[in-house]
């Protein structure tokens, strides 16, 4: 049986700043990192956007070159699954092969969520979480003319941009009354509508699909349940991801939606660690809320700070959160959380292309979302961090830079 120091499961961003960390920390024991596909730790973001479009072939998503995990012995056992966790007896379980370990750091991720009615098994229908995912969708794309997409948040709202500069005719379907509605106001939401809707995107919010009509395992349509039927030559299914934890839960640890970690992103289990998009911690920034967070931002950080914890560092997790979205010539930067805001305060005109979305929760600003507006991003930051209330007026005063904010009398 193999042994390690530290067993790294999951081979993506929050694996790969894991691993980088440990030895950046002179970490000098046996690391290995598990991971489920073939393929050396990758970026995952470019999937709906660069490489979807073929603007990035696979090697430039790498994190890192696969010769880097060599130069620095960290032993990558790709392939590989884990099925089953011995908290006991430090050792995992995969493809019959056990491994053990004197710390596991559990990075598994998340996978798709896909459909689940009658069709949704068919060849064409596809997830965007995964290599694998994307090139099967591109294998496909010469012999498709009509796509599908379910689901108006992110993922499918890159998709769709993506096609759409393919001149593929795209409809894209949403459930609830507006795209992004977990996330952002309705500024936000409308406008990105009317940006699809301008790009020739045929996008329907309140859209309660039945079935999909199936014809030699090929999707050929999808049935609403309004009884229209919308005629596809590919669906693709952004509805979010399912974490990636059942191992862990089965062995014990405490977790719900994602796997509990507390401030050191320890789990209930001794000497395992989770963190990354599986990770269920109380955020400051969500009022103390346990929450998930599925950012490269979070993964790289909860990493970081697993690795501090196990070096000897009592330095809890607490980062502003942020995130990134680029559709067509728009670059959407998102810090902070805005769930629970009660206020909105629009900064500069969504006609200009370039303005940005100040959330506020009882005067105090939460988050902003600023579209082609760097500066307020990189400025409202700094807002955000103080925790004071901000005068209003200037808050939407374009002309008044956000660092130069004053306090409200």
């Amino acid at each position: 049986m193999k042994y390690y120091d530290i067993l790294i499961v999951g081979a993506g961003h929050a694996g790969a700043q894991a691993a980088i960390s440990l030895r950046q920390a002179g970490f000098e024991g046996a690391v290995a990192m598990i991971g489920d596909e073939n393929y050396p730790p990758y970026e995952r973001p470019p999937l709906s956007k660069e490489y979807l479009a073929g603007d990035k072939n696979f090697d430039r998503i790498l994190i890192r070159p696969a010769s880097f995990w060599e130069e620095r012995d960290i032993d990558m056992l790709l392939g590989n699954r884990v099925t089953h966790v011995d908290p006991q007896a430090k050792r995992v379980a995969c493809a019959g092969e056990e491994v053990g370990y004197g710390r596991l750091i559990w990075c598994a991720g998340g996978s798709p969520r896909m459909l689940t009615c009658n069709g949704a098994d068919a060849v064409n229908v596809h997830g965007v979480r995964r290599r694998d995912d994307v090139d099967a969708m591109m294998a496909q794309l010469d012999s498709v003319n009509h796509v599908t997409v379910i689901g108006g948040g992110y993922i499918g709202l890159e998709a769709a941009a993506v096609l759409r500069k393919f001149g593929k005719k795209v409809v894209l379907l949403e459930a609830l009354d507006r795209v992004l509605a977990r996330v952002a106001g309705e500024e936000l939401s409308h406008f990105y509508e009317n940006e699809h809707r301008a790009h020739g995107v045929d996008l329907r919010t309140g859209a309660k699909m039945d079935c999909i009509e199936v014809k030699d395992r090929r999707a050929i349509a999808v049935l609403m349940q309004n009884g229209e039927r919308i005629k596809t030559d590919m669906i693709i299914a952004g509805i979010g991801i399912i974490p990636e934890t059942a191992p862990l839960i089965a062995a014990g640890a405490a977790g719900t939606n994602g796997v509990d970690v507390d401030e050191y992103c320890r789990t209930s289990l001794p000497d395992i660690y989770a963190i990354g998009d599986c990770a269920a911690h109380q955020n400051g920034f969500a009022r103390g809320a346990r929450i998930r967070l599925e950012s490269v931002q979070n993964a790289n950080d909860q990493a970081k700070t697993a690795v501090s914890h196990i070096m000897g560092g009592e330095e809890p997790y607490h980062v502003v959160p942020w995130f990134w979205s680029n559709q067509y010539d728009l670059k959407l930067q998102t810090v902070g959380l805005s769930a629970g805001y009660d206020q909105t305060i629009l900064r500069g005109d969504p006609r200009n292309r370039s303005f940005s979305v100040l959330y506020l929760r009882a005067g105090r600003l939460i988050a902003i979302d600023a579209v082609n507006a760097v500066k307020d991003y990189v400025q409202g930051r700094a807002c955000l961090l103080t925790g004071a209330i901000l005068d209003q007026t200037q808050l939407a005063d374009n002309n008044v830079p956000l660092k130069e904010v004053v306090g409200a009398l």
